[in-house]
């Protein structure tokens, strides 16, 4: 099997949005461009904290919250290069 095979990849389910990180707010907070066009404060939950590391162009899978869900999501999951540009060739990521 190739490093660069893709085996799996996680696809937005209802309530999900695809976006790319734009900036590192600090205290585990990013701004992230989402594919609907708006832009979140998304935090980085406390299950993740240690093992999810994010850098600027990142592509993420944000849970908006019910409240203030056009402003604020919360980052669920982060994909590998080769998964976002499988993404892309699919057609799911538009950014």
């Amino acid at each position: 099997m190739e490093e660069n095979e893709v085996t799996h990849v996680k696809k937005p389910k209802e309530g999900e949005v695809l976006g790319i990180v734009e900036a590192n707010l600090g205290s585990n907070k990013l701004s992230v461009r989402c594919q609907d066009g708006k832009i979140r404060i998304c935090r980085i939950p406390g299950r993740f904290k240690r093992d999810l590391w994010l850098e600027i162009n990142d592509i993420v899978l944000v849970k908006p919250w019910d409240i203030q869900g056009d402003k604020r999501g919360d980052v669920i999951w982060k994909y590998k290069p080769s998964q976002a540009e499988w993404l892309r060739r699919k057609g799911i990521l538009l950014l």
